[in-house]
């Protein structure tokens, strides 16, 4: 028996958000975003109990609406045909669906059984009219996040595979949470969420006891936990279905359109679904509440709920929006308002007539003058929460004003030949430590067109970076003989061959065939990053950061899995195991400080044994090191270097043939400068067997043509 919503203890936005979207599904539905153990997926599927029930036609699988007339693949169905009503669904898209059971395929028993074709619904259908959970949403699989765009954006879902060919209604209220710590979510399906929340678990001692009370309660006796609210319950249900018969009736003045529009502007969010998304988000809250017109208040909860995952500039951007922001924004559109009000008051006084008295202008106290601006905490509208989730972040940086509005993008710096006298070598003496100095801001570098891969066809996880073959993406031709990747039946060549043979649709061991797909694999970026005292001159470090950042933006995109290994002083350490999350790198090198004698050997091994444990985890992914040092070894016996070329080869040995190729490539970035310059880095990507590019050379386009070198592409 599912939890019931009233008993939730805490997260108001999360459950004001659930509930604005119930009443008005063309919101778009929402992100849930936030820390493992907070009580999302619980919160989730206690709405499902509220939503009111639909109408169907018996027997019609698709679920289509009546009285809107929608026609369904298993119609037609006669005007007498019976009608009967069911509870909405709640239907869980699993992060490891195939493609055929979210967008339906081809009926094989009924083909079997009798010789003709028919659809089975897939998971799109069922949704249709209720909710749609997708749970860990940003680790769902690419070509399934195109295909549930694509239904998302249209209300509809179009099949077109395995000789079969149907269309159908798929309007549903789509749910996603995730937790960032495991990667962050494609940009095209994050702004089709119509409302994000941020959740955290509370730090009060009092609410997190209540918490764990009902939590065990619940579990102890389901049925009289939910008896003890159903009270609550009836009364949720009752208002949710009041505001969905409201929400037609309620007014949007022209008054707050404009103050939606100058508060979207003022954010500067991109593009115009986020004014269309504020502006329902608005009128459901209205209905809620049980008013008969939307006004400031309206707005405000709106804007907190719609707008901080649009604001993003930058893929490592954290999307947020305080409450600081949020009330300047309505500060400045106030203004805009007050100025329409002008407009209107100047229109009216020009139709008049000339004989109008000068005192009843725009700045008079009539009826028509304008309203007094509302100041941002009038304290109406209870059902607004009073805090919002991004109130503990802190204002986003701005323009030098302060006002907390982001100002213009600033322009990159020209990158700057390190200065050969700022101090390269490695001065601490023998058993002391150099003090750790920050990095700085890091200098960009843009990767233009071309990408680099891995060399060869692999097996790896889905991604977007190499080729790959597997049980997933475009069915590419159908084989007789089962591809090594696994048995994946193509359905309608084994039919065809069924026919062909003799045995009329009814298939023999001879004629089955498989699909062979291929599609797009992610890779392993490691980084080792020398942070020792010689690559401690600031332009130099820069540089370096610059040229981790540009690749971390192409690992973002490419949907790879990166690692960070850093080694300065006596050791190496892993600053950041292998995670998708390409933002929690980004922030790791941001606070990356160097300082200290260089352990190269220590480095190159720790990052072999990284590699190596990440195989044993998942050996359907290949790695690329990229190496980033100036070959500066101090630490590691009486040979120092010796010891960093002997630890280069295992490299070598390590980097071994795969699944379809290399396991792992090498990359070592020269990062010497200077005019005199002992090419040690060099060495070490021979003994390496990798590829030796200067830190000079790291600018546009050459990362992705190292890169490519490196793995033979």
């Amino acid at each position: 028996m599912a939890f019931p919503f009233s008993a939730v203890v805490g997260h108001p936005d999360l459950r004001l958000a659930l509930l604005l979207s119930a009443v008005d599904p063309g919101i778009g539905g929402v992100l849930v975003r936030g820390e493992k153990g907070t009580a999302k997926s619980t919160i989730v599927r206690a709405l499902a109990t509220l939503l009111p029930e639909v109408e169907v036609r018996a027997g019609d699988r698709f679920g289509v609406d009546v009285e809107a007339g929608e026609e369904s693949p298993d119609g037609p169905f006669g005007p007498d045909a019976p009608v009967e009503r069911r509870p909405a669904r709640l239907v869980e898209l699993p992060v490891g669906a195939s493609e055929d059971r979210l967008i339906g395929s081809l009926d094989l028993q009924e083909v079997l059984a009798h010789g003709r074709g028919s659809v089975q619904p897939g998971l799109l259908a069922l949704a249709h009219r209720g909710v749609l959970y997708v749970d860990e949403v940003n680790l769902l699989h690419d070509h399934l996040v195109d295909l549930l765009l694509d239904a998302a954006a249209s209300g509809r879902s179009h099949v077109e595979r395995d000789g079969v060919s149907f269309t159908h209604p798929a309007r549903f209220l789509l749910v996603g949470t995730m937790n960032p710590e495991e990667g962050e979510l494609r940009p095209q399906l994050l702004d089709r969420f119509g409302l994000t929340v941020r959740v955290e678990a509370s730090r009060a001692v009092a609410e997190r006891t209540e918490v764990v009370r009902r939590r065990l309660a619940h579990d102890a006796d389901p049925t009289g936990f939910a008896a003890r609210f159903a009270p609550d319950e009836d009364a949720l249900r009752a208002q949710l279905a009041d505001a969905r018969a409201r929400l037609g009736s309620v007014a949007l003045t022209d008054r707050e359109l404009v103050r939606i529009s100058a508060v979207c502007a003022f954010v500067e969010v991109d593009g115009m679904r986020a004014d269309v998304v504020v502006a329902r988000t608005a009128v459901a809250h209205a209905a809620w509440r049980g008013a008969a017109a939307v006004d400031v208040d309206d707005v405000r909860a709106a804007a907190r709920l719609a707008l901080p995952h649009r604001r993003r500039r930058d893929p490592f951007d954290e999307p947020h929006l305080s409450d600081e922001e949020l009330e300047k924004a309505l500060e400045a559109a106030e203004q805009a308002v007050q100025d329409l009000d002008d407009e209107d008051t100047t229109d009216e006084d020009t139709d008049e007539g000339p004989d109008d008295d000068p005192d009843d202008g725009p700045g008079g106290a009539g009826p028509d003058g304008p309203e007094e601006p509302q100041g941002p905490d009038d304290g109406s509208g209870a059902a607004a929460p009073g805090t919002g989730e991004g109130s503990a972040e802190g204002p986003r940086g701005g323009g030098a004003s302060g006002s907390g509005r982001p100002g213009p993008a600033e322009a990159p710096a020209p990158p700057t030949r390190p200065d050969p006298a700022s101090g390269t070598g490695d001065d601490t003496p023998a058993g002391a430590e150099a003090p750790m100095t920050p990095v700085g801001a890091p200098q960009r570098v843009r990767l233009k067109s071309r990408r680099f891969e891995v060399h060869g066809v692999g097996e790896g996880v889905p991604g977007r970076r190499s080729r790959a073959r597997g049980r997933r993406g475009r069915t590419v031709r159908a084989v007789a003989e089962a591809p090594e990747s696994g048995p994946a039946p193509h359905v309608p060549a084994t039919v065809i061959a069924s026919v062909r043979s003799g045995r009329r649709g009814r298939p023999g061991p001879d004629d089955l065939r498989h699909a062979h797909r291929e599609g797009r694999e992610g890779n392993l970026v490691l980084f080792c990053v020398d942070a020792s005292g010689s690559m401690a001159a600031r332009t130099r470090m820069t540089a370096v950061t610059g040229a981790v950042d540009a690749l971390l933006r192409d690992a973002y995109q490419r949907r790879d899995k990166v690692g960070v290994v850093t080694f300065n002083g006596t050791g190496a350490a892993v600053a950041l195991p292998p995670t998708s999350s390409v933002h929690t790198a980004h922030a790791r090198l941001a606070d990356l400080r160097t300082g200290g004698r260089t352990p190269l050997a220590e480095g190159l091994r720790t990052a072999r044994r990284v590699l190596r444990a990440e195989r044993v985890r998942d050996p359907r992914r290949r790695g690329l090191l990229i190496v980033l040092t100036d070959g500066r070894a101090t630490v590691g016996g009486p040979r120092p270097l010796d010891a960093a070329l002997d630890a280069a080869r295992g490299l070598a040995r390590e980097a071994g043939p795969g699944r379809g190729g290399a396991a792992m490539s090498t990359v070592v970035v020269d990062c010497e400068s200077g005019h005199v310059r002992l090419g040690l880095a060099g060495r070490i990507a021979g003994a390496a067997a990798g590829a030796i590019v200067t830190l000079d050379e790291l600018t546009g386009d050459s990362v992705a043509a190292v890169a490519r070198t490196a793995v033979g592409v």
